[in-house]
């Protein structure tokens, strides 16, 4: 192999990974839902309306309005001192 056919090898490489990413994440992301009320103080995934706009942030243990990511179909399975988790938020 010459130098440049490496170089062109390594770049397809590269650009064939960087396509693949994308499609793995929603795999991913397809394997699991969102379920409120079951995060713990500060171990939410993201926002909670209204009161926090970032991961981690949640004041409260079981705040229903933060979600936890969890694999799909077990959420409504979660018991928690407050109630069940929730594929919605949960009014305070």
């Amino acid at each position: 192999m010459t130098r440049k056919t490496e170089i062109t090898a390594a770049t397809l490489a590269a650009a064939l990974a960087f396509l693949t990413t994308p499609v793995l994440a929603e795999e991913q992301a397809g394997a699991k839902e969102k379920c409120y009320g079951i995060a713990l103080k500060g171990q939410n995934d993201c926002a909670s309306k209204g009161v926090n706009s970032c991961a981690g942030q949640s004041k409260v243990d079981y705040e229903g309005t933060a979600w936890k990511y969890v694999p799909k179909g077990t959420c409504e399975t979660i018991k928690t001192p407050t109630g069940m988790g929730s594929l919605k938020p949960i009014k305070s």
